[in-house]
């Protein structure tokens, strides 16, 4: 089929006016002028009318089975705080709740232009029934901890690489995720890093994330190491930073997610960079604990790639004229409201090209050229080509239409 729109952006080229995005199975045969490839081929031609097609949204780190929990947690006076009271909230909820929430999130995701995202999966039970319920690339990072079941590193590890195999991937795929430094063993850390390479899985941890986290690690001090002393064996604290943690237990690399790294030390850029670890922004979460500044000029400076995630609804403010959606066009609106220097065009990149290299898809997801997946959005704009990546930014609600490897998602109205 051929899809016309009155602007075409590929995302790694030049956008195109009066475009077309010729399809063929589930791939991207070619991008160009509407009249150009008309001419060339003789297929079915839809004509999407005054919208910018573009590739749909890469969503780098997620909780969906979270996305219930919007509005219900008060924000925290601590970091520690937040995770006492999301623990609570959690359980309070049977099977049933953290599915519903689930698909929530995910169908939420859907309509405001996500077609690919990392999912971080606490509820194993859940997953291949939630998974056959959404169109979406999910790429399901089992999560592991540890520290409060007191389990072995061997079996925590086993039991995740079970759950692994028994999955029908579809459209997606698996990989671990050991949940954060403060939460989970050296000890597996190593070993959950040594298995997925193994196996040409990727890794993600929440590293950084909070100052209560840094000082833990750092100074042996604070918020997080107070709740923790009794909880879990202290002697990984005080060598050195999160992100040099990580790096002493071998899950740096070039299959690593590291997200939100708000809290980096000297060298730790260079660090990540050096090993190619990618990273995760989730400007509304972010904002939700006031941390600092994101490093966002550090790591671009070295060479990092700097994807996007939604995080979840639970760490998120609500308001009577704002209820909070998951959505990663809202992170979009946050991450510029927060870097006003940042192009439209540039922060559309974070949501899908730097989000498809983080999770290993480079030039198969987040972009529009020949080969890459027919992962197509279309959003409302009957303005001008160069205002086109703003109308992406700043456009609320549902998209005009949604195209996942091929096949409608959500259909564009006759």
């Amino acid at each position: 089929m051929l899809l016309r729109a009155r602007i075409v952006l590929p995302i790694t080229a030049p956008p195109v006016e009066d475009g077309a995005v010729l399809i063929s199975g589930d791939r991207v045969l070619a991008v160009g002028r509407f009249a150009d490839l008309h001419a060339q081929v003789a297929v079915p031609v839809t004509d999407l009318g005054e919208v910018v097609v573009l590739p749909g949204l890469v969503n780098a780190h997620c909780h969906l089975d979270y996305t219930h929990l919007a509005g219900r947690l008060v924000p925290p006076r601590t970091f520690p705080d937040w995770i006492k009271a999301i623990l609570a909230a959690k359980a309070e909820w049977d099977l049933a709740a953290f599915s519903a929430s689930w698909r929530a999130g995910a169908q939420s995701l859907l309509e405001t232009g996500t077609t690919t995202v990392a999912n971080i999966e606490a509820m194993p039970p859940l997953l291949a029934e939630c998974r056959a319920a959404t169109p979406l690339r999910v790429y399901s990072f089992l999560e592991m901890t540890g520290i409060r079941s007191g389990r072995s590193p061997d079996s925590i590890l086993e039991e995740a690489i079970h759950t692994a195999r028994t999955l029908t991937l579809g459209h997606g795929g698996v990989g671990l995720s050991p949940h954060a430094p403060y939460s989970t063993t050296p000890e597996l850390m190593r070993k959950a890093a040594e298995a997925a390479r193994r196996k040409g899985w990727r890794t993600t941890t929440h590293v950084g994330e909070s100052a209560a986290e840094f000082d833990m690690f750092m100074y042996r001090r604070g918020s997080m190491f107070d709740w923790l002393e009794s909880q879990r064996p202290m002697e990984d604290c005080g060598f050195g930073s999160p992100v040099q943690h990580l790096e002493r237990c071998g899950i740096l690399g070039s299959n690593h997610l590291a997200v939100h790294a708000n809290y980096l030390w000297r060298g730790d850029a260079e660090r990540l960079a050096a090993s190619g670890s990618q990273v995760v922004h989730c400007p509304s979460s972010h904002a939700y604990f006031g941390h600092r500044c994101f490093p966002f000029d550090e790591l671009t400076a070295v060479g990092v790639n700097i994807a996007l995630g939604t995080d979840s609804l639970a760490s998120t403010r609500p308001t009577r004229s704002h209820p909070p959606v998951l959505s990663l066009l809202e992170e979009l609106r946050q991450l510029q409201a927060t870097n006003s220097m940042m192009s439209p065009q540039r922060a559309l990149e974070l949501a899908t090209a730097h989000g498809a290299r983080a999770l290993g898809l480079a030039g198969q997801a987040g972009e529009l050229r020949e080969g890459s997946w027919a992962d197509v959005i279309a959003i409302p704009h009957s303005g001008s080509i160069e205002a086109a990546p703003e109308a992406v930014v700043h456009h609320s609600g549902r998209v005009t239409a949604s195209m996942i490897a091929g096949g409608w998602a959500i259909p564009p109205k006759e």
